[in-house]
């Protein structure tokens, strides 16, 4: 009788809460109605689908060590206070659930104990359910071991575990597909890159042959220039040897233009060696023909100084081959040097 007063003076205030729950009582008790139901149908096939073999949630301690600890008068305080807070069945180790669960084993026999657990059931299987729902499992088995505790034959605990055992398994299943989806666009970007790899592997040796082929094309031109060249100088000096002595050609003196000499044959210019002039091969492969008057002094030992174009028809095309065959000529030795004029022509058809 001593223990029972406070109790029911601590209880009123659970009960006052209870009466704010008083209409979320009355639909919970249809669902869970319903939910009884339900079982009836749904539990055996549970037991033999695709999952039955993880249907088994693993083993979660409904009350945390620290509440079991509290003493009786402790736990009925904290569990009012848990109530009027809205604690009802979270925080873990800190909810009127919890609490009054503890509460109940260490006075199985109170009947307002068992009453505000029937009050709480509803709601941690709403909590229950949402957590399963946003695949919270670790909620949902918390969840699931306050309301196993508290009622262990209660209609909808089968369900519930199917679900968090299916949920778990659905999770697992898109957790696995999402590795191997993972795993396949990992071996799909691998091959890419491998076939990458190889048409530029491709394309940089078409390139390489095609270079290789330009450039082959390229020295056999080159090759066959310098052939031209040559084939052409030799006919020019061929044609410049048959061709008669004439003052352009063999490189006499113009009459017109010649410098003035003394009349002394001291100072007689007598030619010993004329070479003909390169022809150069553009103008020659061209057609192109012209002269070039080119001013030069013949030193007293024959040799030839100081040569320089006077005059070039057409300008610059004859004037390097003309001044390196003036510099080649030879002359008998004279008293005194001699400076003179000498015009050149250069024919291609000789």
């Amino acid at each position: 009788m001593f223990v029972a007063k406070p109790f029911q003076a601590r209880s009123s205030v659970a009960g006052s809460v209870m009466l704010r729950l008083a209409i979320g009582l009355v639909v919970m008790c249809v669902f869970a109605g319903c939910g009884k139901k339900d079982e009836t149908a749904t539990t055996e096939p549970a037991a033999t689908g695709p999952g039955a073999s993880q249907t088994a949630a693993p083993p979660v301690s409904a009350v945390s060590a620290q509440v079991a600890a509290m003493g009786e008068d402790q736990l009925r305080a904290a569990a009012s206070s848990a109530l009027r807070e809205q604690r009802l069945y979270a925080p873990s180790g800190n909810n009127a659930m919890e609490y009054y669960l503890a509460l109940r084993d260490k006075a199985p026999n109170d009947a307002a104990i068992a009453s505000a657990l029937t009050d709480l059931m509803p709601y941690a299987l709403i909590a229950t359910e949402q957590s399963i729902g946003r695949d919270d499992f670790t909620e949902a088995q918390r969840l699931y071991a306050l309301m196993e505790k508290a009622d262990p034959k209660a209609p909808a605990l089968p369900r519930l575990k199917q679900s968090i055992a299916d949920g778990q398994v659905a999770v697992a299943k898109r957790d696995a597909d999402a590795a191997t989806k993972s795993e396949e666009d990992a071996k799909r970007q691998a091959d890419l890159e491998k076939q990458r790899l190889a048409d530029q592997q491709k394309a940089q040796q078409a390139a390489a042959q095609q270079l290789a082929t330009q450039q082959a094309a390229d020295q056999q031109a080159a090759t066959q220039r310098a052939a031209d060249e040559r084939a052409a100088a030799q006919r020019a000096a061929a044609a410049a040897a048959a061709r008669p002595a004439t003052p352009s050609a063999a490189a006499t003196p113009s009459p017109a233009t010649s410098a003035p000499q003394t009349a002394s044959a001291s100072t007689e210019l007598r030619a010993i060696s004329t070479p003909a002039p390169r022809y150069p091969p553009d103008a020659f492969r061209s057609g192109t023909q012209g002269e070039v008057q080119v001013e030069f002094t013949v030193a007293t030992d024959g040799s030839v100084s100081g040569a320089r174009v006077v005059r070039a028809n057409p300008p610059r095309v004859f004037d390097r081959e003309a001044l390196a065959a003036v510099k080649r000529w030879r002359f008998q030795p004279v008293a005194s040097p001699v400076t003179t004029r000498r015009t050149i022509g250069f024919n291609p058809g000789g």
